[in-house]
């Protein structure tokens, strides 16, 4: 199955989730860790794989030929991100605001306009033990998160489990993370401001039709408005891990929760196969595996 790990607000716990269920499931099978928080990628920190094989991303930018340009206006028309503008017979160009779509080019009457490709991160990927890690990292003063998380997508195994870590927050490299899950673990804390963020992540994750549960931690902090919205809404709870010096101590000197308090490697494992009995089936149409076996399935069919 394929599990993402999110959060309405950043410090919640994401990734001590994400790499504690990772190291505890690799113990007896072989399990694929994505790092999709492209903009601060911090899951190696914790698993210290070694990196066998790194490759830059690049996005598509469009390049005007003065000589064919009529300065009709039309790639400014239609570009949704207004990312290109035509002022005084001239084409001014916003690197920035571009998304590559590539309309600008397909539509332009003159075919005046030809891409090239703009580098804007890195994906990386390495190995520790069971774990294959895949990881992207974008470059310093770019913007585009949602292409280096795709690129990054691109290599989730249908042969292993599949655990995401996502960014922070509810934006569009949130939505690009998580969407295709199986199943979405929320991880939020019990703070006005942790429910305040779990429930538009709540809201992200139904807009997508994924099913979701909560993990609350830092328990013992706050109220419990957490679990009182959690009820109302019909989410489960899987687990709750209390406010702890230890853990924290761990974490900061980059010890994984499990290997620093080994008991707890067993209810991650407990929390994985509740969340397997609750998940969507491999197959359906919510699920990537499904899309990829329809596509094959689609293929067979074509070539006989």
């Amino acid at each position: 199955m394929i599990l993402s790990v999110a959060s309405g607000k950043g410090g919640t716990g994401k990734t001590l989730i994400a790499t504690s269920l990772a190291l505890a499931l690799s113990e007896k099978d072989k399990v694929q860790l994505l790092d999709c928080d492209v903009e601060e990628p911090n899951v190696d920190i914790f698993i210290r794989s070694n990196v066998t094989q790194s490759y830059p991303v690049f996005i598509p930018i469009p390049k005007v030929d003065e000589a064919k340009c009529n300065y009709c206006g039309k790639c400014a028309e239609v570009c949704a991100y207004n990312a290109i503008a035509v002022v005084n017979k001239k084409v001014l160009i916003f690197p920035d605001l571009c998304h590559g779509c590539g309309a600008c080019s397909y539509l332009c009457p003159e075919s005046a306009i030809t891409e090239e490709g703009q580098e804007i991160g890195i994906v990386e990927k390495g190995n520790s033990g069971n774990i294959e890690l895949i990881q992207g990292r974008l470059t310093i003063g770019q913007l585009m998160a949602p292409p280096i998380i795709r690129e990054v997508k691109k290599h989730v195994s249908f042969k292993t489990e599949v655990i995401i870590d996502v960014s922070p927050g509810t934006s569009c490299p949130v939505v690009e993370a998580i969407k295709g899950s199986d199943f979405c673990l929320l991880v939020t804390e019990p703070t006005p401001f942790g429910l305040n963020d779990l429930s538009l992540a709540v809201e992200v994750v139904r807009e997508l039709g994924i099913p979701c549960g909560v993990v609350i931690n830092r328990a013992g902090i706050g109220d419990g408005k957490v679990e009182e919205y959690c009820g109302k809404q019909n989410i489960p709870v899987l687990l709750t891990i209390p406010l702890d010096t230890r853990i924290a101590s761990f974490y900061s000197r980059g010890v994984p929760l499990v290997n620093g308090i080994p008991e707890w490697r067993g209810r991650f494992v407990k929390l994985f196969e509740e969340i397997k009995q609750k998940a969507t089936l491999p197959g359906s149409p919510l699920s990537l595996r499904g899309l990829s076996r329809a596509k094959r399935g689609n293929s067979a069919k074509q070539s006989s």
